[in-house]
């Protein structure tokens, strides 16, 4: 039984691997057609190059302002508007979350009403925000913070609310008080699940951020890919555009990672 038990673990295994190598192929697949459909198309002038220029000059670029340091600058300010933008999110989010889970009649009357304003194109309001706040880094963290805040705040929700309430019952039972109720019981169960909100709540701040650069600002790589749009240096727009990509793909790499780990503790 105990041999069968352990093949049968190392089938999982083996097919998980399986699965991981064909979901990179996939993945790397598609971006070698994108960029082999890119080239197909500049390289016959098929679309102009005003409006599309050619990958190997993008790629030029692009490791040009790396090696250079030239992208350094602005992407300090945009790091530094995430790095206070993305904790305000995360805490605020987690903390209305919670404080919502604690009774049924709270996650019933408020979830609905968080998740109807989080439907609503929060782009909208970062012109209040810059009227408040002017066009500098604190519309942006405001900004930033306020499109991380719902999906935080609707996984911290969803997290305590499907705790197992037979799991609490043998914590009262055993006369766990509430903070080990808190800490041992309900955030270990939750914990996947806000993970996940975490995770998205950070990812769509950064990219707020960005996109309040690039609407209205003085600064950051936002503010840089429309000040050479406006210049109509296409090559440098879309070196820099690569370059948000990349930033955004290992941050959430990242996050995907921490995220998995924790889920298999």
């Amino acid at each position: 039984m105990s041999g069968a038990s352990s093949a049968g673990q190392a089938l999982t295994l083996r097919l998980s691997k399986s699965q991981k190598r064909l979901s990179l192929l996939v993945k790397i697949g598609v971006l070698v057609a994108l960029l082999a459909i890119w080239h197909l198309v500049t390289v016959d002038e098929f679309v102009s190059p005003f409006f599309l220029p050619k990958p190997d000059e993008v790629l030029r670029v692009f490791f040009n302002i790396i090696v250079t340091g030239q992208a350094w600058p602005d992407l300090k300010v945009t790091l530094f508007e995430f790095a206070l933008a993305g904790p305000i999110a995360v805490i605020a989010g987690g903390a209305v979350g919670f404080l919502i889970s604690l009774t049924r009649y709270g996650t019933r009357a408020f979830e609905p009403i968080v998740s109807s304003v989080y439907a609503i194109p929060i782009i909208i309001f970062y012109p209040v925000s810059v009227m408040a706040l002017g066009i500098g880094p604190e519309s942006k963290i405001a900004h930033g913070a306020l499109f991380g805040f719902f999906p935080m705040c609707l996984s911290t929700i969803q997290g305590f609310s499907r705790v197992d309430p037979l799991y609490i019952r043998l914590a009262h039972s055993t006369g766990a008080s509430k903070s080990q109720l808190f800490w041992r019981i309900m955030l270990p169960a939750a914990a996947p699940t806000i993970l996940t909100g975490v995770r998205l709540g950070l990812m769509l701040s950064f990219l707020a951020i960005i996109g309040g650069e690039t609407i209205a600002s003085l600064e950051g790589i936002g503010h840089r890919i429309v000040w050479y749009a406006e210049g109509m240096q296409t090559g440098n727009m879309f070196a820099y555009i690569v370059f948000v990509i990349m930033v955004a793909v290992l941050m959430n790499t990242a996050l995907s990672f921490l995220e998995i780990r924790r889920g298999r503790q």
